[in-house]
Formats: C-alpha cells, structure tokens, sequence
C-alpha cells in the first residue's frame, strides 16, 4: 500500500515576520570606565550577566605569547582571590544560583552568569574580588597549565581544528588573528607572576561593556554595579586588534592526514562588516548557498549526492573584519568532486541570479531565527553584549531586520558576485594527501 499523498494546500501559508522588538536598554558609562547596560525584562525570574573585556594581541609578533597566556589566564582568573580560594568562590556564587564562566576568543576577555535577581549584589561582589584581586596561586595554575596543555593535544589531534588553524594562518598571515591556537612550550613557560601582570594590564574597566538583561529594576542595578565595581581601576588602555588585511589568494593549500578517511574542505574570504550596508544581503546570499537545510550546497553535496553530512556556509564577524566562510566534512574518495560541487554552487550563485521565492525562503529563516536567538534572557544578553561591546547601538537589530526585509534580488545577486565567488575565497583541504592530490590536482594547482 503507497503512502498517502501530502495535500500542501492544506498546510495554511507562513504569515508575516513579527518586527523586531527594540530592547529597553539603559546605557550609562561609570566613573571607572565601564560602560553598562542594563535591560528590564521581567516574566522569567533570572538576571543574565555578560562582561566583555578588549583581549586582543596587539601585534602579530605578540600574538602566540598572548594567545598561550590568555588560554591559562582564562581558566586561572577563577583560582582565587585574596579574600576567597576557589572552593569558597564557587559556594558563593552557588549559593545565588550562579555559576561564572571565562573563556576568550580573539578580541574579548568574556565572562558570563545567570542567577536569581536576589543575588546580583552578592554576584557582583564576587565579579570585583576576581577583577581587582585575583592571586594566581602558584599549584593551581600549575594544575590549570596542564589541562590547556592537555586541551591543545586534543584540539591538534581533531581535523576539524587542523583545518580552521589552516584556513586562518593562509588567510591572516602576519595578523594576530592568524594565531589560533596556543603553543605547548609557550603554555608551559607562563608564570603567576606572568598572569598577574597580564591582569594588571589588560583587565581593565576602560573599553569594556558590562550586560545585565532580566527581572532588575535600572536604577537599583546601575547604583549596585557601581557600588560594587567602584574599586575596579587601571590605568592601562584598552587594546583591539589591528586592521585585518586579507593577504592574496593563493592557490588550494593541501595539509597532509595520513590514512584519514575523510577530508576537511574548507573556504573563507572576506565579508562586510555589520556596519556596512551591503551586509543583509550577502546573509542572504550566504543562507540561499550553504546557510541553513534547504539551502543549494546542502540539496546538492548532500542530499542530492551523499558526499557529506552538514556542509554549511556563514558570515562570521570579528572586532577588526569579518568573514564568508564554508566548512564540509567529505569522503575521501569524493574531495575532489565535492570541492568542484562546492565551487560550482559558489559560480552559480555569483552569476545566475536566484528565485524569488529562494530569496524570501532564506529572508524568513534568518529573521526568524534572529527573533529565536534574542527571545531568552541569554539570548538576548549575548547579541547585546556583542553588539554594544563593538560600538553599535541596541536598535541595530531592528535596523537590521527592516534592512533584510527590503533587499531586493538584483542587490543579493551583486552581493554574490562580490563576496562569494570562488575566485576570491581562500580554499584549505585537510586529508590523506597519498590519495586526494590527484583529485585536487585536476581542479587547480595544489600547495603542500
């Protein structure tokens, strides 16, 4: 017996995407430096906390010293202050239903928390002693070297990471952002002294954006943050990251994995950053290629093939530029032809123009999943600390969901043929070279 047939006139047509709600937002800058704020949000009772802090290595010669120390600094900030050790630290925030996670990326220190509105003063409390007097107590941070350490042989270990470091050393070249993992000797020869000047230098209240999104009243939370950071202080200034220059591209740079059974195809280049104009409609151009399920890269290598399982496509931004990039995971037996579908999707994309109905597929899937993304307190917390963190106003998301909406098909398509096309993308295979550089070969000439 046939399955039953889907009647799709049954299924009742998509209405149209809600606006984007303007968030209410309370900026005030304190005296130390430290821009807050602060958005009331009431109906979940939790208050989300996110402290951005500029971390970026200011120059590319600096640059694998500082990504070793911050790695350890990240983890160590936590060891201990002078008041508390960090079994206490961690009981006082337990005791207000928070839990405080640092981590770093290449421009930002970020620390982030949730906890009860009851606790805020108590949190902020324990945010101040680790800001002003963490110690870096010599055993923990041994301990603290040794699981970065242990973290970075996994890490050279997964393709995936082999890949990404690739992709951005050919890219980057000389930039800090070239760097993307820590060096082991350079991880081993830091120094509690060595993490207690890196504080004292770069945790700084100048340059840094400090979110609370939830059930708080604005005033009562910029008079406890103030009260709480008033001790907070440096004198050093906030560093970001040079100017990124894209270095030319060259041609498709093979890095040899011995019996892997899949290769690791990826490819980026430049894209507009979020205050350039053309930036809606190269998302869009993004999301009709590889940017979501139905998108062109996925019905072809995908599903139409079976040469990989998520191939995908995204404009990623960093403080100084941002990025088209594309990642597939593929057999190795099919790189070769799995890298020339994925360049022939980028060409036709670039040169045939796309559907109408194309269009307000990806338009709606981006708006929606912009509402999902800002819908929680985290959510929300997060976009603004990124946003406000790098200098644009909380209405941008507004902005930029009326700007998505009126793009026209003839302004993606010259989005396309500016930013995707093949020829401007930066291409990095991680594979068995023994068994793919024939393949590779016939597209294009390969570098080892």
């Amino acid at each position: 017996m046939s399955a039953p047939v889907l009647d799709l006139s049954l299924v009742p047509p998509l209405g149209e995407p809600r606006p984007q709600p303007v968030p209410e937002v309370h900026l005030t800058t304190l005296d130390n430096g430290l821009q807050l704020a602060v958005v009331p949000r009431a109906g979940v009772p939790l208050v989300e906390l996110r402290l951005r802090i500029p971390f970026a290595a200011a120059t590319a010669r600096a640059a694998a010293a500082h990504v070793a120390r911050t790695s350890v600094l990240s983890g160590a900030v936590l060891l201990g202050t002078a008041a508390h050790d960090q079994v206490q630290i961690a009981q006082l925030l337990q005791a207000e239903g928070a839990e405080l996670s640092v981590s770093a990326d290449p421009d930002r220190l970020l620390l982030g928390t949730t906890m009860l509105p009851s606790g805020l003063p108590a949190v902020l409390g324990v945010l101040a002693e680790l800001l002003g007097r963490a110690t870096y107590p010599a055993d923990q941070v041994a301990a603290e070297k040794a699981r970065v350490a242990e973290r970075i042989a996994i890490a050279r270990s997964q393709p995936g990471v082999v890949a990404r470091t690739a992709l951005a050393t050919r890219r980057h070249g000389s930039h800090p952002y070239a760097v993307q993992l820590p060096d082991p000797e350079q991880v081993a020869a830091i120094t509690p002294a060595a993490l207690r000047k890196l504080h004292r230098e770069r945790v700084l209240p100048a340059g840094s954006t400090l979110v609370l999104v939830g059930d708080v009243d604005p005033a009562a939370a910029t008079d406890a943050v103030a009260t709480a950071l008033a001790g907070w202080t440096g004198s050093g200034t906030a560093v970001d990251a040079p100017r990124l220059v894209e270095a030319p591209v060259g041609p498709l740079l093979l890095v040899d994995r011995p019996g892997a059974v899949q290769s690791n195809l990826r490819l980026g280049g430049p894209a507009p950053g979020r205050r350039d104009p053309e930036l809606p409609a190269v998302r869009l151009a993004s999301m009709v290629y590889g940017g979501y399920f139905s998108s062109r890269l996925v019905e072809n290598i995908r599903e139409r093939r079976g040469y990989t399982y998520s191939p995908r496509s995204s404009v990623d931004h960093l403080q100084a530029g941002s990025s088209f990039l594309v990642d597939a995971d593929v057999a190795t037996e099919v790189t070769g032809a799995a890298l020339l579908e994925t360049q022939y999707e980028l060409g036709r994309i670039a040169l045939v123009p796309m559907s109408e109905a194309e269009l307000d597929a990806a338009r709606r899937y981006v708006l929606g999943t912009t509402a999902l993304a800002t819908a929680t307190h985290a959510g929300l917390a997060s976009t603004l600390s990124a946003l406000i963190g790098s200098g644009l106003p909380a209405d941008w998301l507004a902005e930029h969901q009326a700007a998505l909406a009126a793009v026209t098909l003839d302004e993606v398509t010259a989005a396309a043929r500016r930013w995707l096309h093949p020829a401007g993308l930066t291409t990095v295979v991680v594979g068995d070279a023994d068994r793919v550089a024939d393949q590779l070969g016939a597209l294009g000439p390969v570098q080892r």
